[in-house]
């Protein structure tokens, strides 16, 4: 018999009595005569009986055998009463309840045989017998009224027709954005990717079609464009000296530029900066802004300042902002009326009301909706995004009466858009044409309009005609890559709609146009960038936005003129006087670290005011470029080799937020499979494949190096003790030892000074590691350059590039450890030697688990017999303490790493620390049987850096296989303490080499640290 058939038998005859075999004269008396042979005795029953009979040797079969199948048909010689009746009554009452209860699907059908029912009897009673037919028709009554009960009204008007209505469309699209706002490319996006709701978004995360490796050649070869509108937009005004002694205590000169710098000071670059709490560096910090200033104008101190920072960022910034800034002082706007021009009827706006509480949106079910009068004026209004998205009262202005400083959230305000790629500009300069002069006639006559009132004034059209030369003279430059990095320039460009081709096309360098362009301009643009005055643009004025947003031509109206045109297909002309678009061209840096791949995905930011996304977005798509959502701006900043925000921040409050969540979605994702089917990440030794403990990884490190300067402190003491003994304690405690104190939290390592120190010891190589490539002059490393380095920077992690020297493929949550002595050996006499293999280590908690499942099936069974699971819980309990939860840690002591190199295998005893860490357990928080989940480690966690065979250094947060560098390559972070004893321990020719492992394999793969700054 088949397992499925057994298993199959078995679930059947579970409520069933044991069936009693009585066994022949010939084959010896089974069963006691003194029972009845009801009783099975050992040895005895149907499986002795099936042994004993080679006819039964192939189990239970269904149907009639011969003989019986082979059981013995002799009555028995006695029969107790007692045991006899109580089996007989035990089958009895499972035949009864076998044909009283009914099946899940057919209740009263149940009670007929199987060759009797029909499908037609459950919507004809009169096709049952006559005995059923009563009951039959009052469930068919009982369920029909419970599904009336249930059935909710609907509405007469719910057809396709009426729901594609423009005014119900509008009046969905704003209901839906309650939650989750939209961008105004969100329809656009929702046809062609997959969405993802994320930080009060709806974003696009990829593509619904397989563009992997096209989206990589668009970064590398031409243009891949996506909707950073999402990014949140902090304005400051106020006097330039107030404004730079506020925002200077958020950050510092140690960890890179600030708010301060010259170049992003004078409105001509786009400058970066991270953050922190107020005089709180180098720790708690925020997060990475950027930040535009606006040009200076002559004869004013005033100055204005965008700060951009994620969503995730901005709720941590725009309190420390009002902290720094004093800005207390909340503003609600006056709601000024909208000027529009002559035959122009703007759309009411959208009051934000709950729809369920208004009594226009009460009506009766199943009734149909009329319009009223003041629906029937026309379709509701659309609501613009960012004066829409929050309530009227929400205060968005906050003012300081002691320091004049005014803050404004912008959010929303300002489109932004990334073109990633070499041939970005090429894009840029076929999809906008600089803005068209007004003719005399609209100059001549007052208008409503921005534009007219601007070309009145001389000196400002000059400016315009300056930036137009200088955007033209974009077409001359080769790649994106040559224009110096943070690059603004400010310009007015017509309505792009009017230009837009009948079919798609690439945009590509043209040869011709490129000839055009003076080789003076061109090289001036390359080596000094836009000049100041060209920076400058009306976008930073708030009445500008508004004029242009509320004053834009609707597709029917534009299409209607078009449709006027006396040769179809050519352009408007004259322009319309509402198409006219201020905008800001902000230059994106490439790869600015490392030696290889200088410049490699650099772009331009295209800024707009709010209402014109799509008008800006389908010319851009009509040019060629590819589209990316939220997984592309990972992967771009992976091949970039920079941190990405939040992924790669676990000092900020974001960060530690993005891993919780990360976490909970992973956890989530392995419990939905079964148990059969999930990697056991205890065999694997994987402590943590889920998140990153970087607090316990800092700690131990600094705890194992605190033991060894004590170790050697105490040597010392001893010999300075024999020689004289006028010798202080003081004085030995001020020799270079290392007596680090763990703090609370751990900081990851920003500082420059100290990063390019670190990246001089780990010999910077190729992506590969086949060739050394070219460093400054860097302190030799030695005991006393590591013991000043680690005082200054106590439980900091720092930020490495990964790349592996051989196969592989990194993922997320990899192992980074340190080779041993052999291992460094092998990789040296065989360049084909891939890596060591981690042995399979022991399950201490899988016998645990099944004896709980065991338990509670027995106290399922057995209610009174509830004592004894208890008894058994609270024994696997009390063995999880007996369970060993770390392993001593062998690391080489620093007093000898002074002396010729040596390593951990070679130490002798007395010169090798031992250190085992093992956290203190809460008896709350320990973990009982009822926790434990199958292939993960409880809560507290053992030591991470002794658990395997090699010791961990930190893990990745960023891994793939390369397309840029053609081999696997990982980000992630290590300890400071534990990289520079493992450099310290290291030959010089293979200083920088570290193992890695991924969390579902065995396999440690060989691969260079870089740290590039």
């Amino acid at each position: 018999m088949s397992a499925a058939k057994h298993k199959m038998r078995e679930k059947k005859m579970r409520n069933q009595p044991v069936s009693v075999q009585y066994s022949s004269s010939s084959q010896g008396a089974a069963s006691s005569p003194q029972n009845g042979g009801d009783t099975p005795v050992p040895g005895g029953g149907a499986a002795a009986a099936r042994q004993r009979n080679p006819l039964c040797q192939g189990g239970w079969v269904r149907g009639h055998h011969k003989d019986g199948g082979g059981y013995s048909k002799e009555m028995p010689k006695y029969i107790t009463g007692i045991a006899f009746a109580r089996a007989r009554a035990a089958e009895v009452s499972a035949m009864l309840k076998a044909v009283n209860k009914t099946t899940g699907s057919c209740h009263v059908f149940g009670a007929l045989p199987k060759h009797m029912r029909r499908r037609a009897m459950s919507h004809n009673t009169k096709r049952l017998p006559c005995r059923l037919r009563d009951v039959a028709n009052r469930m068919r009554e009982k369920s029909l009224k419970a599904g009336q009960k249930k059935k909710k009204e609907q509405a007469k008007n719910k057809s396709r027709k009426a729901r594609r209505r423009h005014g119900n469309l509008l009046l969905e699209f704003n209901r839906r954005q309650r939650k989750n706002m939209w961008l105004e490319t969100h329809i656009w996006h929702a046809k062609r990717f997959h969405m993802l709701k994320k930080w009060g978004y709806c974003l696009g995360d990829r593509p619904t079609y397989k563009c992997y490796r096209p989206c990589y050649r668009a970064m590398s070869s031409h243009c891949l464009l996506q909707d950073l509108s999402y990014y949140c937009c902090i304005e400051l005004q106020g006097e330039e000296d107030k404004l730079l002694a506020s925002l200077s205590q958020l950050t510092s000169k140690d960890a890179g530029s600030t708010f301060a710098a010259a170049l992003s000071l004078s409105g001509r670059r786009q400058g970066s900066a991270v953050v922190y709490r107020a005089g709180q560096y180098p720790s708690q910090p925020l997060g990475p802004v950027t930040f535009l200033w606006r040009p200076r104008t002559p004869g004013s101190a005033h100055r204005q300042l965008w700060i951009w920072a994620h969503p995730t960022l901005k709720q941590d910034l725009l309190p420390e902002l009002q902290s720094v800034c004093q800005c207390c002082e909340a503003v609600i706007p006056p709601v000024a009326p909208v000027i529009t021009p002559a035959g122009f009827v703007a759309p009411t706006p959208e009051p934000e009301l709950n729809p369920e509480k208004t009594p226009e949106a009460k009506q009766t079910p199943g009734t149909k909706r009329k319009r009223s009068c003041k629906d029937a004026v026309g379709p509701p209004a659309k609501k613009i995004v960012g004066d829409g998205t929050r309530s009227p009262t929400t205060p968005v202005t906050w003012k300081s009466s002691s320091t004049g400083i005014v803050i404004n959230d912008l959010t929303l305000e300002i489109v932004r858009y990334r073109l990633i790629g070499p041939q970005s500009h090429s894009v840029l300069t076929e999809t906008l044409e600089a803005a068209t002069d007004c003719h005399a006639i609209s100059k001549s006559q007052p208008s409503s309009l921005w534009w007219p009132e601007h070309c009145k004034d001389e000196s400002k059209m000059a400016l315009h005609r300056q930036q137009a030369d200088v955007f033209h003279t974009l077409k001359g430059i080769y790649s994106t890559g040559e224009v110096l990095s943070g690059t603004v320039l400010g310009l007015t460009v017509d309505d792009p709609r009017l230009t837009l081709p009948k079919t798609k096309g690439k945009a590509m360098p043209s040869v011709k146009q490129a000839q055009e362009v003076d080789e003076e301009k061109r090289r001036e643009l390359m080596l000094q960038g836009v000049p100041e005055h060209c920076c400058q643009s009306f976008l930073w004025d708030q009445s500008v936005r508004d004029n242009v947003t509320h004053n834009k031509i609707s597709e029917q109206e534009l299409n209607r003129m078009k449709s006027e045109v006396l040769v179809p297909g050519s352009r408007l002309s004259p322009t319309p006087l509402q198409g006219r678009v201020p905008l800001l061209l902000v230059h994106q840096p490439g790869k600015q670290v490392g030696q290889e791949m200088s410049s490699w995905g650099a772009g331009w930011d295209l800024l707009l005011p709010k209402g014109w996304g799509m008008a800006f977005w389908v010319p851009l798509v009509y040019r060629g470029v590819r589209t990316g959502g939220l997984k592309m701006s990972l992967k771009h900043s992976q091949n970039k080799g920079a941190p990405h925000f939040p992924h790669d921040y676990p000092d900020c409050p974001a960060g530690v937020r993005f891993q919780e969540e990360q976490e909970a979605e992973l956890l989530e994702k392995f419990k939905r499979r079964p148990p059969a089917k999930r990697t056991n990440y205890i065999k694997h030794g994987c402590l943590a494949p889920f998140r990153c403990p970087w607090q316990q990884l800092a700690e131990e490190w600094e705890l194992i190096m605190r033991a060894q300067g004590e170790e050697r402190k105490g040597q010392s003491q001893t010999q300075t003790t024999t020689e004289t003994n006028t010798l202080t304690a003081e004085e030995v405690t001020s020799c270079h030892h290392v007596t680090i104190t763990p703090q609370s939290t751990f900081t990851v390592l920003r500082n420059r000074k100290s990063l390019r120190l670190l990246s001089g010891w780990c010999r910077p190589t190729s992506s590969k590691g086949q060739r050394s490539c070219r460093g400054g002059a860097v302190p030799p490393l030695d005991c006393s350059s590591m013991t000043s380095l680690l005082l200054a920077h106590v439980n900091s992690l720092v930020w490495v590039r990964l790349s592996l020297l051989s196969k592989g493929k990194p993922e997320l949550h990899a192992l980074v450890c340190v080779p041993t002595p052999e291992d460094l050996k092998l990789q040296h006499k065989e360049p084909g030697y891939s890596g060591p293999q981690e042995p399979l280590l022991r399950d201490h908690f899988k016998s645990r688990i099944k004896r709980r499942k065991k338990v509670s099936k027995e106290a399922a069974k057995s209610s009174s017999s509830s004592e004894k699971p208890v008894g058994k819980a609270t024994e696997l309990s009390s063995a999880s303490n007996t369970i060993p939860t770390s392993s001593p840690i062998v690391i080489p002591s620093l007093a000898q790493s002074c002396d010729p190199i040596s390593f951990a295998s070679s130490t002798p005893p007395s010169q090798t620390s031992t250190l085992s860490i093992t956290p203190a357990k809460d008896p709350k928080s320990s973990s009982s049987s009822s926790d434990l989940i199958f292939g993960l480690w409880p809560d507290p966690l053992p030591s991470v850096i002794s658990h395997c065979s090699r010791v961990t250094l930190g893990w990745v947060t960023q891994g793939d296989f390369s397309l840029s560098a053609g081999c696997g390559e990982a980000l992630g972070f290590v300890s400071l303490t534990g990289l520079l004893n493992t450099l310290l321990n290291q030959p010089a020719e293979q200083r920088g080499l570290v193992l890695l492992r991924n969390p579902t394999s065995l396999q440690y793969r060989f691969a260079k640290i870089n740290i590039e700054v």
